[in-house]
Protein backbone atom coordinates (compact mmCIF):
# COMPACT_ATOMS: atom_id res chain seq x y z
CA UNK A 1 0.00 0.00 0.00
CA UNK A 2 2.85 2.41 0.77
CA UNK A 3 4.36 1.83 -2.68
CA UNK A 4 0.99 2.45 -4.32
CA UNK A 5 0.48 5.70 -2.43
CA UNK A 6 4.02 6.98 -2.91
CA UNK A 7 3.62 7.92 -6.58
CA UNK A 8 0.34 9.84 -6.29
CA UNK A 9 1.47 11.64 -3.13
CA UNK A 10 4.77 12.60 -4.77
CA UNK A 11 2.78 13.98 -7.66
CA UNK A 12 0.61 16.02 -5.29
CA UNK A 13 3.68 17.41 -3.55
CA UNK A 14 5.23 18.31 -6.92
CA UNK A 15 2.04 20.08 -7.95
CA UNK A 16 2.08 22.18 -4.78
CA UNK A 17 5.67 23.08 -5.60
CA UNK A 18 4.64 24.12 -9.12
CA UNK A 19 1.77 26.23 -7.77
CA UNK A 20 4.14 27.90 -5.33
CA UNK A 21 6.52 28.65 -8.20
CA UNK A 22 3.71 30.13 -10.29
CA UNK A 23 2.61 32.22 -7.33
CA UNK A 24 6.12 33.55 -6.79
CA UNK A 25 6.62 34.29 -10.51
CA UNK A 26 3.37 35.79 -11.77
CA UNK A 27 1.13 35.70 -8.72
CA UNK A 28 -1.73 33.33 -8.03
CA UNK A 29 -5.02 34.35 -6.49
CA UNK A 30 -7.38 32.37 -4.26
CA UNK A 31 -9.29 30.95 -7.24
CA UNK A 32 -6.11 29.57 -8.75
CA UNK A 33 -4.92 28.01 -5.50
CA UNK A 34 -8.35 26.48 -4.84
CA UNK A 35 -8.67 25.03 -8.36
CA UNK A 36 -5.10 23.75 -8.40
CA UNK A 37 -5.43 22.14 -4.98
CA UNK A 38 -8.78 20.53 -5.80
CA UNK A 39 -7.34 19.18 -9.05
CA UNK A 40 -4.27 17.78 -7.26
CA UNK A 41 -6.27 16.06 -4.53
CA UNK A 42 -8.65 14.58 -7.08
CA UNK A 43 -5.77 13.40 -9.25
CA UNK A 44 -4.00 11.80 -6.29
CA UNK A 45 -7.16 10.00 -5.13
CA UNK A 46 -8.14 8.70 -8.57
CA UNK A 47 -4.63 7.54 -9.43
CA UNK A 48 -4.23 5.74 -6.10
CA UNK A 49 -7.60 4.07 -6.64
CA UNK A 50 -6.59 2.97 -10.13
CA UNK A 51 -3.35 1.48 -8.84
CA UNK A 52 -5.17 -0.45 -6.14
CA UNK A 53 -7.79 -1.78 -8.58
CA UNK A 54 -5.03 -2.94 -10.94
CA UNK A 55 -3.14 -4.44 -7.99
CA UNK A 56 -0.09 -2.51 -9.17
CA UNK A 57 2.93 -2.11 -6.93
CA UNK A 58 3.49 1.44 -8.10
CA UNK A 59 3.90 3.68 -11.12
CA UNK A 60 5.80 2.44 -14.14
CA UNK A 61 8.29 4.59 -16.08
CA UNK A 62 5.67 5.70 -18.60
CA UNK A 63 3.20 6.45 -15.81
CA UNK A 64 5.75 8.78 -14.25
CA UNK A 65 5.95 10.70 -17.54
CA UNK A 66 2.16 10.90 -17.71
CA UNK A 67 2.06 12.05 -14.08
CA UNK A 68 4.55 14.79 -14.96
CA UNK A 69 2.18 15.92 -17.70
CA UNK A 70 -0.70 15.86 -15.24
CA UNK A 71 1.26 18.05 -12.82
CA UNK A 72 1.93 20.63 -15.53
CA UNK A 73 -1.77 20.58 -16.42
CA UNK A 74 -2.49 21.26 -12.75
CA UNK A 75 -0.59 24.51 -13.21
CA UNK A 76 -2.69 25.27 -16.29
CA UNK A 77 -5.81 24.55 -14.23
CA UNK A 78 -4.77 27.13 -11.66
CA UNK A 79 -4.00 29.74 -14.32
CA UNK A 80 -7.30 29.19 -16.13
CA UNK A 81 -9.28 29.47 -12.89
CA UNK A 82 -7.34 32.55 -11.88
CA UNK A 83 -8.09 34.06 -15.29
CA UNK A 84 -11.71 34.60 -14.35
CA UNK A 85 -10.70 37.22 -11.80
CA UNK A 86 -7.44 38.64 -13.22
CA UNK A 87 -5.49 38.74 -16.50
CA UNK A 88 -4.04 35.36 -17.46
CA UNK A 89 -0.25 35.17 -18.03
CA UNK A 90 -0.65 33.67 -21.50
CA UNK A 91 3.06 32.92 -22.14
CA UNK A 92 3.24 30.81 -18.98
CA UNK A 93 -0.05 29.05 -19.72
CA UNK A 94 1.02 28.25 -23.28
CA UNK A 95 4.49 27.18 -22.09
CA UNK A 96 3.12 24.68 -19.59
CA UNK A 97 0.64 23.41 -22.18
CA UNK A 98 3.33 23.01 -24.82
CA UNK A 99 5.60 20.96 -22.56
CA UNK A 100 2.64 18.78 -21.56
CA UNK A 101 1.81 18.19 -25.23
CA UNK A 102 5.42 17.34 -26.06
CA UNK A 103 5.55 14.81 -23.21
CA UNK A 104 2.44 13.20 -24.68
CA UNK A 105 4.69 11.86 -27.43
CA UNK A 106 7.10 10.44 -24.86
CA UNK A 107 5.07 8.32 -22.43
CA UNK A 108 3.85 5.90 -25.10
CA UNK A 109 7.36 5.35 -26.41
CA UNK A 110 8.67 4.81 -22.89
CA UNK A 111 5.95 2.23 -22.20
CA UNK A 112 6.76 0.29 -25.37
CA UNK A 113 10.52 0.38 -24.96
CA UNK A 114 10.42 -0.68 -21.32
CA UNK A 115 7.68 -3.26 -21.84
CA UNK A 116 5.49 -1.60 -19.19
CA UNK A 117 2.33 -0.98 -21.23
CA UNK A 118 -0.83 -1.39 -19.15
CA UNK A 119 -4.54 -0.66 -19.25
CA UNK A 120 -4.11 1.76 -16.36
CA UNK A 121 -1.35 3.65 -18.16
CA UNK A 122 -3.40 3.92 -21.35
CA UNK A 123 -6.46 5.13 -19.40
CA UNK A 124 -4.39 7.60 -17.39
CA UNK A 125 -2.88 9.03 -20.57
CA UNK A 126 -6.29 9.31 -22.26
CA UNK A 127 -7.92 11.05 -19.30
CA UNK A 128 -5.09 13.57 -19.03
CA UNK A 129 -5.43 14.38 -22.75
CA UNK A 130 -9.20 14.76 -22.52
CA UNK A 131 -9.01 17.02 -19.48
CA UNK A 132 -6.41 19.31 -21.08
CA UNK A 133 -8.59 19.77 -24.17
CA UNK A 134 -11.60 20.66 -22.03
CA UNK A 135 -9.49 22.99 -19.89
CA UNK A 136 -8.16 24.91 -22.89
CA UNK A 137 -11.71 25.19 -24.20
CA UNK A 138 -12.77 26.80 -20.92
CA UNK A 139 -9.92 29.29 -21.26
CA UNK A 140 -10.84 30.17 -24.85
CA UNK A 141 -14.63 30.25 -24.48
CA UNK A 142 -14.87 33.91 -23.34
CA UNK A 143 -13.05 35.14 -26.46
CA UNK A 144 -13.91 32.58 -29.16
CA UNK A 145 -17.40 31.59 -28.08
CA UNK A 146 -18.87 28.86 -25.90
CA UNK A 147 -19.02 26.48 -28.88
CA UNK A 148 -15.31 25.72 -28.43
CA UNK A 149 -16.23 23.82 -25.25
CA UNK A 150 -17.66 21.12 -27.50
CA UNK A 151 -14.10 20.07 -28.41
CA UNK A 152 -13.45 19.01 -24.84
CA UNK A 153 -16.98 18.00 -23.89
CA UNK A 154 -17.49 15.55 -26.76
CA UNK A 155 -15.45 12.79 -25.16
CA UNK A 156 -17.30 13.13 -21.85
CA UNK A 157 -20.65 13.16 -23.67
CA UNK A 158 -19.60 9.93 -25.39
CA UNK A 159 -18.84 8.34 -22.01
CA UNK A 160 -22.11 9.59 -20.52
CA UNK A 161 -24.07 8.19 -23.49
CA UNK A 162 -22.55 4.79 -22.70
CA UNK A 163 -24.40 4.77 -19.38
CA UNK A 164 -27.75 4.52 -21.17
CA UNK A 165 -26.53 2.77 -24.33
CA UNK A 166 -24.26 -0.12 -23.29
CA UNK A 167 -23.24 -0.85 -26.88
CA UNK A 168 -21.24 2.39 -26.81
CA UNK A 169 -18.99 0.82 -24.16
CA UNK A 170 -17.70 -1.79 -26.58
CA UNK A 171 -13.98 -2.19 -27.22
CA UNK A 172 -12.87 -0.27 -30.28
CA UNK A 173 -10.11 -1.61 -32.54
CA UNK A 174 -6.83 0.34 -32.49
CA UNK A 175 -6.78 3.18 -35.02
CA UNK A 176 -3.83 5.54 -35.51
CA UNK A 177 -6.00 8.29 -36.98
CA UNK A 178 -7.91 8.51 -33.67
CA UNK A 179 -4.64 9.30 -31.88
CA UNK A 180 -3.66 11.86 -34.52
CA UNK A 181 -6.98 13.69 -34.20
CA UNK A 182 -6.71 13.74 -30.40
CA UNK A 183 -3.19 15.17 -30.59
CA UNK A 184 -4.29 17.82 -33.08
CA UNK A 185 -6.99 19.05 -30.70
CA UNK A 186 -4.41 19.96 -28.08
CA UNK A 187 -2.06 21.56 -30.61
CA UNK A 188 -4.81 23.66 -32.20
CA UNK A 189 -6.14 24.81 -28.83
CA UNK A 190 -2.63 25.73 -27.67
CA UNK A 191 -2.07 27.81 -30.82
CA UNK A 192 -5.45 29.48 -30.29
CA UNK A 193 -4.59 30.21 -26.65
CA UNK A 194 -1.26 31.77 -27.70
CA UNK A 195 -3.14 34.37 -29.74
CA UNK A 196 -0.54 34.38 -32.49
CA UNK A 197 -3.12 34.19 -35.30
CA UNK A 198 -5.77 36.69 -36.40
CA UNK A 199 -9.24 35.98 -34.92
CA UNK A 200 -10.61 34.76 -38.25
CA UNK A 201 -7.73 32.35 -38.77
CA UNK A 202 -8.11 31.08 -35.21
CA UNK A 203 -11.82 30.43 -35.76
CA UNK A 204 -11.11 28.56 -39.00
CA UNK A 205 -8.45 26.46 -37.28
CA UNK A 206 -10.78 25.59 -34.41
CA UNK A 207 -13.60 24.76 -36.81
CA UNK A 208 -11.27 22.41 -38.69
CA UNK A 209 -10.32 20.68 -35.44
CA UNK A 210 -14.00 20.34 -34.60
CA UNK A 211 -14.75 18.78 -38.00
CA UNK A 212 -11.96 16.22 -37.54
CA UNK A 213 -13.23 15.37 -34.07
CA UNK A 214 -16.78 14.85 -35.32
CA UNK A 215 -15.49 12.60 -38.10
CA UNK A 216 -13.39 10.53 -35.68
CA UNK A 217 -16.16 10.11 -33.11
CA UNK A 218 -18.70 9.46 -35.84
CA UNK A 219 -16.59 6.66 -37.28
CA UNK A 220 -16.19 5.07 -33.85
CA UNK A 221 -19.91 5.32 -33.07
CA UNK A 222 -20.72 3.80 -36.46
CA UNK A 223 -18.34 0.90 -35.86
CA UNK A 224 -19.78 0.24 -32.40
CA UNK A 225 -23.33 0.32 -33.79
CA UNK A 226 -22.50 -2.15 -36.54
CA UNK A 227 -20.84 -4.51 -34.07
CA UNK A 228 -23.27 -4.08 -31.20
CA UNK A 229 -24.54 -7.26 -29.50
CA UNK A 230 -28.21 -8.21 -29.78
CA UNK A 231 -30.30 -10.66 -27.75
CA UNK A 232 -31.66 -13.76 -29.43
CA UNK A 233 -34.88 -15.49 -28.45
CA UNK A 234 -33.17 -17.46 -25.68
CA UNK A 235 -31.85 -14.28 -24.08
CA UNK A 236 -28.25 -14.97 -25.05
CA UNK A 237 -26.07 -12.26 -26.55
CA UNK A 238 -24.91 -12.56 -30.13
CA UNK A 239 -22.90 -10.23 -32.30
CA UNK A 240 -24.42 -8.99 -35.54
CA UNK A 241 -21.34 -10.10 -37.45
CA UNK A 242 -20.79 -13.35 -35.56
CA UNK A 243 -23.29 -16.24 -35.50
CA UNK A 244 -21.58 -17.81 -32.49
CA UNK A 245 -23.41 -17.20 -29.23
CA UNK A 246 -21.71 -15.37 -26.41
CA UNK A 247 -23.18 -15.70 -22.89
CA UNK A 248 -25.03 -12.52 -21.97
CA UNK A 249 -22.92 -11.91 -18.85
CA UNK A 250 -19.68 -11.75 -20.85
CA UNK A 251 -18.45 -8.61 -22.63
CA UNK A 252 -19.24 -8.64 -26.32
Amino acid sequence: MRRVQRGPLAGLASLFGLLAGIGATVGLGPAGWLAGTAYGVGLCALLARGLRRQDAAGLGPADVVTLSRAILIGGVTALVADGFTRPTPVPLLVGLTTVALLLDAVDGQVARRTGTESDLGARFDMEVDAYLILLLGVHLAPTTGAWVLVLGAMRYAFVAAGWTSPWLRGTLPPRQWRKVVAALQGIVLAVAAAGVLPPVATSVLLAGAFALLVESFGRDVGWLWQHRPVADRDGATVRRDDPVRVPAHLPA
